[in-house]
């Protein structure tokens, strides 16, 4: 859930802010029509957040922010009260860009009895690649986006393409459980050198930041031998990252987007190449679509997102 924003709106309203269940539920209300989008975010917004409601505001009548710094998405080991807060900022950006309410509760608004003892499990997809550095995050952000969704009772919801487990395991939830809600993925917005826009990035000193960039650099190489299969993606990208010795490489994959598993070297179509690493004391993750074979390359987003999985072996011949 994702350096302030250019507004590429000239005048707006300053946003409805609601802070409490009631709040949110009369803000709601006073909104004619039923055509509401939601962009969740845990604030420290930066120019991806910006396009996320820039999107939702071309689809949709009203647009609805959320900021909650979510406490169950938080391991033991991860510092919560090292998250940004830049609340006066955000609303800047939330005004610039036309939103028409903000909801941003308290943990005790959103989680009432404290810890819940009942929440959404975000199964084994929840449980690879992000899911196997963060033990139980996944959960976390499935259980309180099902929250926020009632909360705010949006038709649509849009998130960014660069958390891309995240986006698969809201869309499973959505689909498994039956929310009446459309996910809109957007593409992952970058610096002009390439460097995804993430909240984390602040954390980055100026030679930390050098380094970071042969995620994205990786990604780029991996993605332009999309056309001579699974193999040459995993080689191409690997290779820029062995000659940074000071990422600190978790995982490089190259899996299907909608099962996560590794492709096989025959396979031929939509998938994930994703990077994880630490840089300094900073854990970064970065992705890009690909399509692989013949006429393949970098995508923006899946053509079809959360479909299908990898097919048997085509037969010899």
């Amino acid at each position: 859930m994702t350096d302030s924003a250019t507004s590429t709106v000239t005048s707006a309203a300053t946003p409805v802010v609601a802070s409490t269940r009631d709040e949110m539920r009369a803000a709601r209300a006073a909104l004619p029509g039923s055509d509401v989008a939601v962009v969740m975010t845990m604030g420290a917004l930066h120019e991806g957040h910006a396009e996320l409601i820039r999107e939702a505001r071309r689809a949709a009548e009203h647009v609805i922010l959320t900021i909650f710094l979510n406490p169950l998405q938080f391991g033991p080991k991860e510092d919560l009260s090292r998250y940004p807060r830049t609340f006066d900022d955000d609303m800047r950006i939330a005004t610039a860009e036309g939103v028409d309410i903000v909801f941003a509760p308290t943990p005790d608004v959103v989680y009432p009895d404290g810890d819940p003892g009942v929440r959404i499990s975000a199964g084994p997809l929840g449980d690879v690649l992000e899911g196997k550095s963060r033990p139980g995050h996944f959960d976390g952000v499935v259980t309180v986006v099902g929250k926020l969704l009632h909360l705010t009772g949006a038709r649509r919801a849009f998130f960014g393409q660069k958390d891309a487990q995240q986006l698969l395991l809201i869309r499973r939830m959505v689909r498994d459980l039956d929310f009446p809600v459309e996910v809109v993925s957007v593409p992952t917005v970058r610096e002009e050198d390439g460097l995804a826009l993430s909240s984390r990035n602040t954390y980055l000193t100026p030679s930390d930041r050098e380094v970071a960039l042969c995620l994205s650099r990786a990604l780029a190489a991996g993605a332009d031998q999309a056309a001579y299969g699974p193999s040459a993606v995993r080689r191409a990208a690997r290779e820029v990252l062995v000659e940074e010795p000071l990422a600190l490489v978790d995982y490089l994959v190259l899996v299907h987007p909608s099962t996560l598993q590794d492709v096989p070297e025959w396979y031929r179509g939509e998938a994930l190449l994703a990077v994880a690493a630490r840089v300094g004391t900073t854990r970064l993750i970065d992705n890009t679509p690909i399509l692989l074979g013949p006429g393949g390359g970098r995508l923006d987003v899946f053509s079809q997102p959360d479909s299908g999985s990898i097919p048997a072996r085509p037969a010899a011949g």
